[in-house]
């Protein structure tokens, strides 16, 4: 699990190992929290490498690869753009490279950021985005 210290990842984590899953979370908490983990920290179904998902660390056998490894909101991207691009690019494509060796299946998850500002709220699974390619 890439990114399992956020918000959502961490969820996505609890949710792993309370249904039985060994799971090994890698995070170099940029905008993780390790407060989102510290339960887990004693627990054998949960490994935490904190390091940068761009390095992938010898975990192992991988079924799963579930990547949320990315700052995630404007003002944490803004503020980190090098480790946004990473994440987005060389962690994506390392770990791609993982799972193809291990035969994994990979999922990748993204912010609605990535479709701009909505001008329709909520946003139906149709809805195309407003993204302003020179914008911030």
């Amino acid at each position: 699990m890439l990114g399992g210290a956020g918000f959502l990842g961490s969820h996505l984590v609890d949710r792993l190992v309370a249904s039985g899953r060994r799971v090994t979370v890698v995070d170099s908490l940029v905008t993780g929290r390790e407060g989102n983990l510290r339960h887990l920290e004693r627990d054998d179904r949960c490994a935490i490498v904190r390091g940068d998902a761009v390095a992938v660390p010898d975990v192992g056998d991988i079924d799963e690869i579930f990547h949320f490894a990315s700052p995630a909101s404007p003002p944490a991207y803004l503020a980190e753009p090098i480790v946004t691009l990473h994440a987005g690019s060389t962690a994506t494509m390392a770990w791609l490279e993982a799972a193809r060796e291990h035969r994994a299946r990979f999922i990748l998850a993204s912010t609605s950021e990535v479709y701009g500002d909505p001008l329709v709220n909520p946003q139906p699974e149709t809805y195309w985005g407003n993204v302003n390619p020179i914008g911030p």
